[in-house]
């Protein structure tokens, strides 16, 4: 996909002042002493993901946006969206490059964002600039983007309680007669997927939510990843328990990979899973695969529904576990105002009317009314007639729910009305970690950071999907850990707990 076109070679200029001065005509050759005063407009570049098509032409949202924003805030905003698969890159290659950003998500990424010093510290101008997103998100959820008595993010307001949901081609579970209201747990798939083997031979029972992530550790309930990336766990905390843990010595993991490689060793799962560069809706839309694992908030209908608009196939959900609550799960889409920009204030201003104003909000997710959506009721929306989400000119549709607030947008035609309530319902009453709102700064175990990263990408995608044993792999793998400083960071994780516990009773 072609990244958004920049307006100048260079980059932009970090803002411009328009000067309105009013032409008011003289009484007797006299001036008019009542002029109207300069009025400064800033303008401000805002990356957010976007799962749909990325547009070459924005111009349209940009000018509806701006014409709000000009008079309420003094701001002009540029849209920078990104495609998933090279997000994280591009805000990185930006902000070294020295070209402007200045409103970013972090991605899964908030950590290493504070670590290397890309955010900007909010905690002097959050209250004047962006009270009303702070309240939206509440004090609660704010702890989880604040390290060090300093604020550097505000987290998405979106269902953040998030449970695994297996997810599936309905016609295709239709033909095996299998009732998906008897599916409890991830225990309950094998019978289905051998079913699958005999009806389909070619089809894959089980894609890869990720490449070289099955799903499978999904269904493991009560992990506080203690801040890291759930693709590359460092040290961990299990259900209720304070002590950290090597992650890949618990035998939640280790029952975990024997199931993964007993299902790869029957032809469940994907046998390219780990190197394949297609997404598990691109399999189930293009029908080599029945069926992924991977988390959700809201109702399984909701969800069956959101995917079915983006497969094009007609998908069914249901939930194999309860939601659970972390620090990850709620600062890993945070709202981040760049170190490098040249106007903080501005920036977060725009930010707060993402979660304040549904008119801006819906502009970035949704495009112009009439034109990329029509309007079904007050609150719901749907594709212009002959067009979907592929075809409209504009839509970030599929990022709804990291685009500042979702309580505030729209919903698409389709959608289980009742699963907002659900997802506030959950945000709030969810099982949650004791070490709920604990950032661990992992400065002091950089150098085994580094390491440990990089033999974790060498074995656990493998061990994840089921393409080595693990009764051979598993010791070496903890073994390598060992010697990369596994222990070490597993140490400093305590350390910084104890003292975080300690100042929290």
């Amino acid at each position: 996909m072609k990244l958004l076109k920049r307006l100048a070679a260079g980059g932009l200029v970090a803002a411009m002042s328009l000067s309105l001065v009013a032409c008011g005509g003289g009484n007797g050759g006299k001036s008019d002493s009542a002029k109207e005063p300069e009025k400064k407009v800033t303008k401000i570049v805002y990356a957010y993901l976007s799962f749909n098509n990325i547009p070459e032409d924005l111009s349209d949202v940009e000018t509806a946006i701006n014409n709000i924003t000009r008079d309420k805030i003094g701001v002009e905003v540029e849209l920078m969206p990104l495609s998933v698969a090279n997000y994280t890159q591009q805000i990185n290659l930006a902000m070294q490059g020295g070209e402007q950003v200045d409103v970013f998500h972090s991605l899964g990424d908030f950590n290493q964002y504070v670590t290397r010093n890309q955010a900007y510290d909010l905690t002097d101008i959050i209250d004047s600039c962006a009270k009303e997103a702070k309240d939206a998100v509440g004090e609660n959820m704010m702890k989880v983007t604040t390290q060090n008595n300093k604020i550097y993010g505000i987290p998405a307001n979106k269902g953040v309680a998030l449970a695994p949901n297996f997810i599936y081609r309905q016609d295709i579970m239709d033909e095996l007669g299998v009732d998906a209201s008897t599916i409890k747990s991830i225990n309950d798939l094998a019978p289905i997927f051998e079913k699958l083997k005999e009806k389909h031979p070619d089809m894959t029972p089980l894609a890869p939510v990720n490449p070289g992530d099955s799903g499978i550790l999904n269904t493991i309930f009560g992990v506080d990843y203690l801040t890291d990336d759930y693709l590359n766990p460092k040290g961990v905390l299990m259900g209720d328990s304070t002590k950290v843990e090597d992650f890949y010595q618990t035998d939640a993991f280790k029952e975990k990979v024997n199931l993964a490689r007993d299902w790869y060793s029957k032809g469940y799962i994907l046998k390219d899973a780990v190197t394949t560069t297609s997404s598990a809706s691109e399999l189930i839309s293009g029908g080599s695969a029945f069926s992924y694992i991977a988390n959700y908030g809201g109702t399984s209908k909701d969800v069956a529904n959101q995917l079915t608009s983006q497969t094009g196939q007609k998908i069914g959900a249901v939930r194999l576990g309860s939601p659970y609550l972390d620090t990850s799960s709620v600062n890993s889409i945070t709202w981040m105002i760049s170190s490098t920009t040249k106007n903080p204030e501005a920036a977060l201003k725009f930010l707060n009317l993402t979660y304040s104003d549904p008119e801006i909000v819906n502009l970035i997710v949704y495009g112009i009314e009439g034109k990329d959506y029509v309007k079904v009721d007050d609150s719901t929306v749907t594709w212009p007639e002959g067009l979907d989400a592929s075809t409209v000119p504009y839509t970030a549709q599929l990022s709804c729910g990291i685009i500042g607030s979702q309580f505030a947008q729209y919903t698409l035609k389709g959608t289980d009305k009742e699963s907002l309530k659900l997802m506030e319902e959950e945000n709030k009453n969810a099982a949650s970690s004791k070490a709920f709102g604990f950032i661990f700064d992992s400065s002091p175990v950089k150098n085994e950071y580094t390491s440990v990263i990089n033999v974790i990408n060498q074995y656990l995608p493998v061990l994840r999907c089921g393409s080595v044993d693990p009764v051979t792999e598993l010791p070496d793998f903890i073994a390598k850990l060992k010697e990369a400083g596994m222990d070490k960071i597993i140490a400093e994780k305590q350390k910084q707990l104890d003292a975080y516990l300690a100042e929290n009773k």
